[in-house]
C-alpha cells in the first residue's frame, strides 16, 4: 500500500526558516486541501444520500476514530445538537481510549482491533445506523475492526482516509479518500489530512441536517438557545421572518424555545385572529 500520508515533505530544513517562510509554506500546502476534497464530491454525495435514507427512518450517525481523527469526529458530532436542535445521541463521536483520549493521547488504544465495535455495541446499534470510520492512514486497527463488524451487522459504512487503496477504503461500502499529498511536517496528519477530514465531516453533517429539515432558507431554526448570543441571533431571525420588532420577537422566542416554534406559534395566532 502506498502511504502518501507518510511520504516525505516537499520542504526541508524547516528549523532554518523564518516565521514568515514557515507561515507562507504551511499556507501554500493548506490551499491544496479544498481542491482534494472537491475531487471526491461525487463519492460524498452517494454516501450522504444512502445515509439520509436511514436517518429519515430514525437511524443514527456514528463517527469513530483514533487520535486527531477521533477528536474531529467528536467535535462534529457534539456541534449537531446546539446547531441543528437534534437530540443528543443522533450523531455520536467515538474515540479510541474513550473520552479521556479527547484531551490526552492514550497509548496503543488505536491498536485494539476489537474495541471499536465493543464501543459501538454500548449504543445498541441497528441496521438503520451508519458508521463513518475516520483514519488518515486508513490502517488504524480500532477503526478497521469497527467497520468490518458494522458491515457484517448490516449497518451502512464509510471510510474517510487520505491514502488511496487503503484497508479502510477496501472494507467500507463508501470510500471517501481526499488525497492531500505529503504533510508539511512529514507524517503530521493533524495538518492537511486533518483539515480535509474536517471539511468532509462538515459536508456530511450539514447536508444531512438540511435534508432532515433542520434548516429553513438558510437559517438554523432549530438551534438551541444556550447563550445570550444565540438568543439575540434567534430574535433577529424571528423579527425578520415575521416583520415584527426585535423586542417582541425575543418574547415569542423565549416563550416557545426555538425560532421554528416561535414563528409557527405567531403565525397560528395571527391566523386565528383573522377568523
Amino acid at each position: 500500500m502506498n502511504k502518501i500520508t507518510e511520504s516525505t515533505s516537499v520542504f526541508d530544513h524547516l528549523e532554518l526558516m523564518s516565521t514568515a517562510q514557515l507561515l507562507d509554506s504551511i499556507n501554500s500546502q493548506d490551499k491544496l486541501v479544498p481542491l482534494a476534497v472537491s475531487k471526491i464530491i461525487p463519492e460524498i454525495e452517494l454516501f450522504i444520500n444512502d445515509c439520509f435514507k436511514r436517518m429519515k427512518k430514525g437511524g443514527r450517525l456514528f463517527y469513530i476514530g483514533a487520535g486527531t481523527s477521533g477528536r474531529l469526529g467528536i467535535v462534529d458530532a457534539s456541534e449537531c445538537p446546539p446547531t441543528f436542535g437534534v437530540e443528543h445521541g443522533r450523531v455520536v463521536g467515538l474515540i479510541a481510549g474513550g473520552d479521556k483520549a479527547i484531551r490526552k493521547a492514550v497509548e496503543f488504544a488505536e491498536d485494539d482491533i476489537t474495541q471499536g465495535w465493543k464501543d459501538i455495541l454500548e449504543f445498541n446499534p441497528t441496521p438503520l445506523d451508519t458508521i463513518v470510520g475516520i483514519a488518515a492512514s486508513g490502517t488504524t486497527p480500532y477503526v478497521l475492526g469497527a467497520i468490518k463488524s458494522a458491515k457484517e451487522f448490516g449497518l451502512l459504512t464509510a471510510g474517510l482516509s487520505c491514502n488511496p487503496d487503503s484497508p479502510l477504503a477496501e472494507v467500507s461500502q463508501h470510500a471517501l479518500t481526499p488525497i492531500v499529498g505529503p504533510e508539511f511536517i512529514t507524517g503530521s496528519t493533524r495538518m492537511k489530512s486533518g483539515t480535509a477530514q474536517k471539511l468532509v465531516l462538515n459536508m456530511i453533517s450539514t447536508s444531512l441536517m438540511i435534508k432532515l429539515g433542520h434548516i429553513k432558507g438558510n437559517l438554523m431554526v432549530d438551534m438551541q438557545l444556550s447563550n445570550d448570543k444565540l438568543v439575540e441571533r434567534g430574535s433577529i431571525m424571528v423579527a425578520k421572518e415575521l416583520q415584527i420588532n426585535p423586542h417582541m420577537a425575543q418574547k415569542w422566542l423565549l416563550k416557545h424555545g426555538s425560532v421554528r416554534k416561535a414563528i409557527e406559534a405567531f403565525k397560528k395566532q395571527s391566523e386565528n385572529e383573522q377568523l
